[in-house]
């Protein structure tokens, strides 16, 4: 990430959204140059600021009161504490969104209205804005009103039934996934939709209101499985780390422990099998294609399962690394992040905090994983480390045209 020309570095955000989705969301967009302003609630912040363990470590490695949660998604922002049930408060943000192009809030469905902050109250003062709304179920329909979580979305659009292994092998039944999928999604979703309205004001002129669901979104990810249901009527189940429509496609044990073989094709299968010594699989009625491995499966993974045994998982990789068959170690966090292409895309980025923030929260570096969005002419930026509750709240406010003295009165107040 360096400091060529940004490609967002002329928008303007307003974040008022906490936890997950929003801010994955806001990072994106803060990652790509946006100046993105967060308001916190004063002395407590966005609720992940508190979610640990595991928490953020001071200068002689010791654990602070700042979870690490928090820095997963919000680096390049801006913090400002503001007490929207206020109306000072209220006036301040809505200064601050007739400055804004864009604005992202996750409040229940409504909730925005009692502060003259919803879409409708804003694009009086700036019909140019884009204004997108986060929720657990969208803006209409009998559960708007409810509150969601990723959790909850994941058991209710079934992805819970799909993930995990079969009820009838040790260890079965309905699992979540191991991160918030479809909180980032959402997030991914949510800034997809928003530089899709960008494109559109270019030519209108004029922003628009974005309704986005966890729930919209935890259906659109069942990809091929909803595709599958919806157009056989049959219900997909567990069935642990294996492939619904393809074979072989799964871990494997390995002399060591367990790798992970993904073929995708006819001719990957056959490579596999000549490597392995066992290139009479190929041949075999049962194996000849996909659609056959996959209708006999039961008779290929016992079989393929005794071949894998006799190496480790290194000699596997090695074997098949210049056949083009996909093949991997099944690594922990540390390994990937020790992983030697890791490490050559740069996937790892740490940051100096300001000596402010470090004053506040003794935390003096934070490390995150970079974006993914490698743009050649306009890549992601690196400005500011996840920011210290209320870093900026004095410098946003002078942009905003208030003098040290207004300020100070907004703090006396405790608007701030």
């Amino acid at each position: 990430m360096d400091e060529k020309p940004a490609a967002l570095g002329h928008i303007k955000v307003l974040d008022l959204s906490r936890v997950l989705a929003g801010p994955w969301c806001t990072q994106m967009l803060a990652d790509l140059g946006a100046d993105v302003v967060k308001v916190e609630r004063p002395g407590a912040g966005d609720d992940t600021r508190h979610w640990g363990p595991p928490f953020l470590k001071d200068g002689d490695g010791k654990d602070t009161d700042q979870a690490s949660y928090f820095t997963a998604c919000n680096r390049n922002k801006r913090s400002v504490t503001i007490d929207m049930a206020s109306a000072q408060g209220q006036a301040l943000i809505r200064q601050m969104a007739a400055q804004s192009d864009i604005l992202v809030e996750n409040f229940k469905v409504g909730g925005l209205a009692h502060y003259g902050l919803d879409y409708e109250s804003l694009k009086v003062l700036n019909p140019r804005l884009i204004y997108c709304s986060v929720t657990g179920f969208g803006q209409d329909g009998p559960y708007a009103e409810r509150a969601g979580y990723d959790l909850m979305i994941q058991a209710m659009t079934g992805m819970m039934s799909i993930t995990g292994r079969p009820d009838s092998v040790p260890g079965g039944g309905p699992q979540r996934v191991g991160v918030a999928l479809i909180d980032l999604f959402t997030g991914v979703y949510a800034c997809s939709a928003i530089l899709a309205a960008l494109e559109v004001r270019h030519r209108s002129g004029l922003g628009q209101h974005i309704d986005m669901a966890l729930l919209d979104v935890g259906m659109a990810i069942l990809a091929n499985q909803a595709a599958g249901f919806l157009n056989t009527g049959q219900v997909p189940q567990r069935q642990g780390n294996s492939h619904p429509s393809l074979a072989p496609y799964q871990d494997f044990p390995t002399e060591d422990g367990s790798m992970l073989l993904a073929v995708g094709n006819d001719g990957q299968f056959a490579r596999f099998c000549e490597a392995a010594g066992h290139s009479e699989w190929a041949g075999d009625p049962r194996f000849a294609s996909n659609t056959l491995r996959v209708k006999h499966r039961e008779q290929l993974i016992p079989a393929m399962q005794a071949v894998t045994r006799t190496r480790s998982t290194a000699q596997w990789i090695a074997l098949l690394e210049d056949k083009a068959v996909p093949c991997g170690s099944i690594n922990d966090m540390g390994q990937a992040f020790s992983d030697a292409q890791v490490a050559a895309r740069g996937l790892i980025v740490n940051q100096v905090v300001t000596p402010a923030a470090v004053t506040q929260t003794a935390v003096e570096s934070i490390a995150t994983v970079a974006s993914p969005l490698r743009l050649m002419t306009t890549p992601p930026v690196l400005r500011r480390a996840p920011p210290a509750l209320g870093e900026h709240t004095d410098e946003v406010l002078t942009e905003l045209g208030l003098d040290a003295a207004a300020i100070a009165a907004l703090r006396r107040d405790a608007v701030l």
